[in-house]
């Protein structure tokens, strides 16, 4: 029987030393943004702040002046980085978000992208531009991960819509072996909802059983850690699997994944990656309670971004 993820054993969780000094308390990169959607970056942003001690934001976006501009605009607390030097400081972070905000496929995109476009059609000039920007996204989150197979990912929204099952399959796995490569880096912590875990791996949560019992097979199968978010949601490790209950129907509002996704990657810089999945998880569904006891529903995720810290300071303190 799965067990559930206790609130108490949030004080496993890594604390800032009292003498600490610059750096020791977590460097991360974010990886995402795009011209339609900046706000999922600013919100991972905005949340990885308050918990590490640097922040650096890179995105491929060609007028990522542009993006960056408008981060900046709503946020201070993080370093943009051109697009050329990301390798630079993936090595020097401890962990590492891809995915909010990156072009994923137009929905219809797989299905037209080898018709002719017509130039005066707006709608097919938009499709034809989102199956690029989707084919870019694939590129970048498949060529980054495979180039650093050692560090602490995790790997959110664009990132997980756009790569293929071909691309993290066992036969995949099995003929790059030789050559140094690895698909799914070991401890990536992948923060799917159930379309996207479907998408990705192929599975139909109910096919096999229990969804849990899916999710445990898929961890152990790509070594990896997952998040299946719902209303009760899921963390598997190839080793074990948990239920993190709680939360309420303001977790369903946009936005509110980008703030799971970057307090995730603020607490695995200095935690094990399956404590920092499970504790992100809790703590955005004790965030959510928190405010409905004043809001009720309305509210959205930079009201949750903004209860992030008060609900963890008091774990930390406590």
């Amino acid at each position: 029987m799965m067990r559930k993820f206790l609130p108490e054993e949030l004080k496993k969780l890594s604390k800032p030393h009292e003498f600490s000094s610059n750096e020791d308390n977590g460097q991360v990169t974010i990886i995402g943004g795009s011209k339609l959607f900046h706000g999922a970056p600013i919100l991972a942003l905005k949340t990885a702040s308050r918990i590490v001690d640097m922040v650096f934001f890179a995105s491929p976006e060609p007028s990522v002046g542009k993006v960056a501009e408008n981060l900046k605009s709503k946020l201070s607390s993080f370093i943009w980085i051109p697009w050329e030097e990301i390798g630079e400081y993936i090595k020097k972070s401890d962990s590492i978000l891809i995915g909010p905000g990156l072009m994923r496929y137009h929905s219809e995109s797989k299905r037209v992208k080898e018709q002719a476009f017509v130039p005066s059609s707006g709608r097919g000039e938009s499709k034809k531009v989102y199956d690029e920007a989707g084919n870019q996204s694939k590129e970048i989150t498949e060529k980054l991960l495979r180039q650093f197979p050692n560090k602490q990912w995790v790997i959110d929204a664009g990132s997980l819509q756009v790569m293929e099952p071909k691309f993290i399959s066992s036969e995949a796995r099995n003929k790059v072996l030789a050559e140094g490569k690895v698909l799914i880096p070991k401890n990536a912590i992948l923060t799917p909802n159930q379309k996207e875990f479907e998408m990705l791996f192929g599975e139909e949560l109910m096919a096999l059983g229990s969804p849990a019992s899916v999710v445990s097979v898929v961890a152990r199968k790509h070594h990896c850690i997952i998040v299946l978010k719902g209303v009760e949601t899921i963390v598997c490790s190839p080793q074990e699997c948990v239920l993190v209950e709680g939360g309420n129907a303001g977790l369903t509002k946009g936005g509110t994944g980008d703030v799971l996704a970057g307090l995730t990657v603020a607490l695995a810089a200095k935690n094990p990656p399956f404590l920092a999945a499970c504790a992100a998880s809790l703590i955005v569904k004790k965030a959510a309670e928190e405010l409905s006891k004043k809001v009720g529903f309305a509210y959205n995720a930079d009201d949750l971004a903004e209860k992030i810290p008060e609900v963890l300071g008091k774990h930390w303190h406590s």
